[in-house]
């Protein structure tokens, strides 16, 4: 899947993981991205939109 969503540019983040004993692992997180089809300017066009673009009616879909 891709790895950023092409409304909002929303891509990965980096951080630590921190335990209980304060021990710190490097990891990151992803956005919950999916290919969708969307109205870009009266065509359907397929594109990795993250589903907070998508519930938050950012984009219109093609059904």
């Amino acid at each position: 899947m891709a790895k950023y969503c092409e409304i909002c540019g929303k891509g990965k983040a980096s951080g630590n993981n921190v335990t209980f004993s304060k021990r710190h692992n490097k990891r990151t997180w992803s956005p919950n991205v999916r290919k969708v089809k969307v109205i870009v300017d009266g065509t359907p066009k397929r594109m990795h939109v993250c589903t907070r673009c998508l519930r938050s009616d950012k984009v219109k879909r093609a059904l």
